[in-house]
C-alpha cells in the first residue's frame, strides 16, 4: 500500500463496505463496524487484528507492522506505507473485514472460511 487512499480503495472493494466516520474520520466499515483508520502516526494506517496475529506480524515483519503505546493493549496495529508486503496487508484487511461481516456476506463473497 502506497497511501491511505490505496488502502481504502482495497477495503472498499470488499462486499458491503462503506465509508463512514469512525473517530471523526471517514473510514471503511462493514455493518457499522470499522476495521481500519488513517491512524495517529504519519506514514502508517491502523488496522484491526486479533492479539495473536498482532504478535506474529510484529515478529515476522517489523518493517511493515508496528505499534505505539496508544495501540499496545488494543486489537489494532500500525501498517507502514510503501513496504513490499502488499499481498500480506491485503490479506489482513480481508481478515478484518471477515471478522466483522455477517455469515451471508461472507458466503456472497465466496469466503466461507477466514482468509
Amino acid at each position: 500500500m502506497k497511501n491511505w487512499d490505496e488502502a481504502v480503495a482495497f477495503a472498499c472493494s470488499l462486499p458491503d463496505v462503506i465509508l463512514e466516520k469512525w473517530w471523526g474520520t471517514p473510514c471503511p466499515k462493514v455493518n457499522g463496524k470499522g476495521f481500519m483508520s488513517p491512524g495517529r502516526e504519519k506514514g502508517s494506517f491502523a488496522l484491526m487484528v486479533t492479539h495473536p496475529e498482532k504478535q506474529i506480524l510484529f515478529e515476522t515483519d517489523p518493517d511493515t507492522f508496528w505499534e505505539t503505546d496508544h495501540y499496545r493493549n488494543y486489537p489494532m496495529l500500525l501498517v507502514r506505507y510503501g513496504t513490499p508486503a502488499h499481498e500480506r496487508i491485503e490479506l489482513y484487511i480481508q481478515r478484518a473485514w471477515w471478522d466483522r461481516a455477517k455469515k451471508p456476506q461472507r458466503a456472497a463473497a465466496g469466503m466461507t472460511e477466514r482468509p
